[in-house]
């Protein structure tokens, strides 16, 4: 009997077909899973194995210590603290986020809007990333946040570090603040510290013009993450660059002082050193707390500042513009010098006003001061001696000469938002109004009035510039990094040295001899004396006749309607070494201006500023080390 029929015989050879046919397939299988193996592991093996560590290991960048500023001995005006926070993790908070919220706000006060925004911040992010609640706490509102940790649920304390200003109001317009990036921010700039959640760059001052010296260099830290994000462990850490320090002109102690005694009111005072521009103090008044700012204010803190009509957000050092108002007649007693025209014989008398068409100009004095020199015009501030003077010298010269005593032009300021006030000219006018000059200005610039401004600090600039006689520039930063910012000595302005002469001599009557307008307010103590020019900056338009008792009357109107009182000097008179501006705004009566100018000037001669050694060299290396400066 045969083994197999012929019908078993078909089904086997089936069987074999189907056999080798998966066979095949199987083969074909393995084929591809064998290149496919071949290519992830062999030929392309080391791109998926760094594509891998990737996921697996995470760079988070760290935030580097910023630069310190100090002052020309040394003082830190804006340093680095502790900074006692509190983070939410929104993945640990078991009863919800609303709820951790309420319950850590019967331990630290907690407003509306933080928890507005720490749930904004949240739902942007993964729900195990902690967030920031509150910052800056005190170490007592800290201590009661670790007292009560075990019933807050998904709360953390935290101890980073956060900018910090010890002379807070008094240093605030120099100085400026620290804030959070904003989106403007950003723009241009392509630091990825930027985009880190809490970093803070300059917004004004020294903190905003050199913010990319003071910020730092990022550094990094190596994390294992699993594949929701989540940190496993530290693999590395590398430390930020710290920022360069920052080293300043200032002196902290005068700067402190001439801030303290402007006091309340809406005011600003600078000193300067004259013979190299050094500023010793610059200070505007009032002030706010820029740490308040680090830490963030709020709505009502920002209206309080901006509806304030001292204005406290505004550095009127640099960003204040004025009408000089007398202290502006040097300039044109300069300009009378250069055209040859105030010779030791001219003389102009004053009667008490002056005709010019068919307007009268008034002088201050009404019964007039009789015959006066270039000194006696000066010494007495007479307006009409001005009047007649700039109309023989011209507006053209006076420009000129005003330029050169820099007014009129940034002074080139290392800070942010400086104006540049107003020298008015033929083609200035015709340009800005379409209208052609005419003598009636030229009178009203005489006496410092009409289209004329200044900011107190160009009116330091002409001070310093008058008792040296050098053509300086203001300085605010002498050291960056640890290397030093040299500049070339000041060469002598191009302008008569017989003018300066004189005009020292003027305002050295303004404030030692008996009729001189500062004569009252003198230092009275041997070596210390100043030279000075007081002025009247009018505020409103004066009516016939009624300039001569403008001053009188200031003290019946309304604050905004008063004159403000401005004053320039230097000191000492036998060697000028010191130079001062004050201007207070809507502050005639009384001469406060030049109390405040004497008292500074006064102090500065005594703590003797430049005769201090100061702490540059001493700290040039050790700030090189610390920030990679050359």
């Amino acid at each position: 009997m045969p083994l197999f029929d012929k019908k078993d015989k078909s089904r086997y050879a089936t069987f074999t077909r189907r056999s080798v046919g998966v066979g095949g397939g199987m083969t074909l299988v393995f084929a591809v899973l064998a290149g496919r193996l071949y290519q992830l592991q062999i030929r392309d093996g080391d791109q998926y194995k760094a594509e891998a560590e990737d996921n697996r290991v995470s760079e988070r960048l760290i935030a580097p210590p910023r630069g310190r500023i100090f002052d020309r001995f040394g003082t830190e005006l804006a340093n680095n603290r502790r900074n006692y926070r509190v983070l939410l993790v929104a993945e640990q908070a078991t009863d919800g986020v609303e709820a951790a919220l309420d319950t850590l706000a019967k331990v630290i006060q907690i407003s509306d809007a933080q928890k507005k925004r720490v749930a904004q911040t949240i739902a942007e992010n993964k729900k195990f990333v902690p967030v920031p609640v509150v910052e800056n706490l005190s170490w007592e509102e800290f201590s009661r946040i670790n007292l009560h940790l075990p019933y807050l649920p998904g709360v953390q304390p935290d101890v980073g570090e956060t900018r910090a200003y010890p002379y807070d109001v008094n240093m605030v317009h120099i100085l400026g603040y620290v804030a959070a990036v904003s989106p403007e921010d950003m723009k241009g700039d392509d630091d990825p510290l930027l985009s880190q959640p809490g970093f803070r760059i300059g917004k004004r001052g020294i903190e905003k013009a050199f913010d990319g010296e003071v910020r730092g260099e990022a550094g990094a830290s190596r994390v294992e993450v699993n594949a929701y994000g989540r940190v496993i462990r530290e693999l590395g850490h590398e430390p930020g660059v710290a920022g360069k320090d920052v080293w300043l002109t200032i002196d902290a102690e005068v700067q402190k002082f001439a801030a303290q005694r402007m006091g309340t009111e809406s005011a600003a005072c600078i000193v300067t050193d004259v013979m190299t521009g050094d500023i010793i103090a610059m200070a505007s008044t009032p002030g706010y707390d820029p740490n308040e700012f680090n830490v963030g204010i709020t709505p009502d803190q920002w209206k309080t500042l901006t509806t304030d009509d001292h204005k406290p957000l505004l550095d009127k050092t640099m960003a204040g513009i004025y009408p000089p108002g007398s202290t502006f007649k040097p300039v044109v007693a300069m300009a009378a010098v250069a055209a040859g025209l105030a010779t030791p014989d001219y003389r102009v008398t004053c009667s008490g006003s002056i005709t010019v068409g068919n307007h009268t100009f008034h002088c201050w004095q009404h019964r007039g001061h009789g015959s006066l020199d270039l000194e006696g015009g000066i010494k007495n501030s007479c307006d009409v001696f001005f009047y007649e003077t700039a109309r023989r010298v011209g507006i053209d010269k006076i420009q000129e000469v005003a330029l050169k005593l820099g007014l009129g032009a940034p002074t080139g300021i290392e800070l942010p938002g400086e104006k540049s006030g107003t020298i008015p000219g033929r083609d200035w006018k015709q340009k800005k109004y379409g209208v052609s000059w005419q003598q009636g200005d030229t009178l009203s610039a005489g006496i410092g009035q009409g289209y004329v401004t200044a900011t107190p600090l160009q009116l330091a600039l002409e001070a310093s510039r008058l008792a040296s006689g050098l053509n300086i520039s203001p300085r605010l930063v002498h050291m960056v990094g640890g290397e030093l910012r040299g500049r070339a000595a000041p060469a002598p302005l191009d302008l008569p040295e017989y003018g300066f002469t004189r005009i020292r001599d003027g305002m050295n009557k303004v404030a030692n001899e008996p009729g001189g307008t500062a004569f009252a307010y003198r230092i009275t103590e041997p070596g210390f004396e100043m030279a000075g020019k007081t002025g009247t900056a009018q505020v409103r338009a004066y009516t016939e006749g009624q300039n001569g008792g403008a001053i009188t009357k200031n003290s019946s109107l309304d604050w905004k309607l008063r004159d403000h009182g401005v004053f320039i000097g230097f000191a000492p008179v036998s060697a000028p070494r010191y130079a001062c501006a004050c201007i207070v705004e809507h502050g005639s009566d009384g001469h406060p201006q030049v109390l405040i100018a004497r008292d500074v000037l006064l102090f500065t001669q005594k703590r003797g500023s430049l005769n201090l050694p100061t702490a540059y060299p001493l700290k040039a290396a050790e700030a090189g080390r610390r920030s990679g400066g050359g």
